[in-house]
């Protein structure tokens, strides 16, 4: 155990829990809009699963990390407006049609692996980004100032998240909609085409995710995400629908899963002890969820489908 309290053993995890939380919070950012606007998509994890192919796929065949995350950002649009039309336009129940894209996304990324690549070939993503100066810091330095540009990325739209649903027009009528549907329309606030807008963004920042998460490892594979959509849905509630929670809940995931794996790398665990160990960042969520749920109250029309004149 004394090999794990290092300054090189630190460096590491801080590092690697940076990176391995960036998926996780692009996805809870994207669902924390669409949340506070009343609905709940639990297919995220077959989004981020079509759209980590989708970039895979694309820089597999161009050599470009831009042009995979564009497919990838792209195919979170196209599955934004089909889950919109399903649960806005049809009314379809969420939970339900949210678990269907789940189901699609796992089968029909496998299958086109499986045809147009059928063993996993590396990929080039975009390196490591130097900020100046900062990154000379030592220690410090390495842990926070030596990532992906796709890192710095998903960081920096924390602030722009909050802003956006706290400090304009856009956000009141976002959250007047997930709080009460029937008092925004009465006020000529267009329920269906903000649930639209906050679906289509929400998709797109699991696509991005997706994108984030084949281009950051080089590689994909069968479901890759390995449930990763479903834990980016907690993480909204872990963060009490509000984007720095989300970010907190992200890197304390992110935290503890690079030290279950600087732990497995030292052997530190082994057998048994390491299956258990790998459970450790789901408990934490779990614990987390039912201490929060207690003391914070989600959107009042979250997963209701609204009708005017209902």
């Amino acid at each position: 155990m004394t090999d794990f309290f290092t300054m090189a053993s630190l460096v590491f995890v801080v590092g690697s829990g940076i990176r391995l939380a960036t998926p996780f919070l692009l996805a809870g950012l994207g669902e924390t809009i669409g949340q506070r606007s009343g609905v709940l998509n639990l297919g995220v994890d077959g989004v981020m699963l079509l759209s980590a192919f989708g970039a895979y796929w694309t820089i597999l065949e161009t050599g470009r990390p831009v042009a995979g995350l564009l497919v990838g950002l792209g195919v979170g649009l196209v599955m934004g407006v089909v889950y919109g039309v399903v649960t806005v336009t049809l009314r379809a129940e969420q939970g339900v049609s949210g678990i269907g894209i789940f189901l699609f996304g796992l089968g029909m990324s496998d299958l086109l692996f499986q045809k147009k690549v059928g063993t996993p070939l590396p990929i080039r993503g975009f390196g490591d980004w130097h900020v100046p100066v900062l990154s000379r810091i030592p220690v410090i330095g390495e842990m926070f100032f030596q990532h992906s540009v796709l890192v710095y990325l998903a960081f920096l739209l924390v602030p722009v998240v909050a802003f956006l649903l706290n400090r304009t027009t856009f956000g009141l009528n976002v959250r007047a909609v997930g709080e009460n549907p029937a008092a925004a329309d009465s006020l000529g606030v267009s329920v269906a085409r903000v649930r639209y807008k906050t679906i289509l963004l929400a998709n797109g920042l699991a696509g991005l995710a997706g994108a984030v998460l084949s281009i950051e490892l080089g590689i994909f594979q069968q479901n890759l995400t390995n449930g990763q959509g479903f834990i980016a849905i907690a993480l909204v509630y872990f963060g009490a629908w509000r984007p720095v929670g989300v970010m907190g809940g992200a890197l304390l995931f992110g935290m503890v899963s690079a030290t279950v794996l600087q732990w497995k790398t030292l052997g530190l665990v082994s057998g048994a002890a390491s299956s258990l160990t790998a459970m450790a960042p789901a408990l934490l969520t779990i614990v987390a969820l039912v201490v929060i749920s207690r003391t914070v109250g989600q959107p009042a029309a979250l997963t209701r489908p609204f009708e005017r004149g209902r």
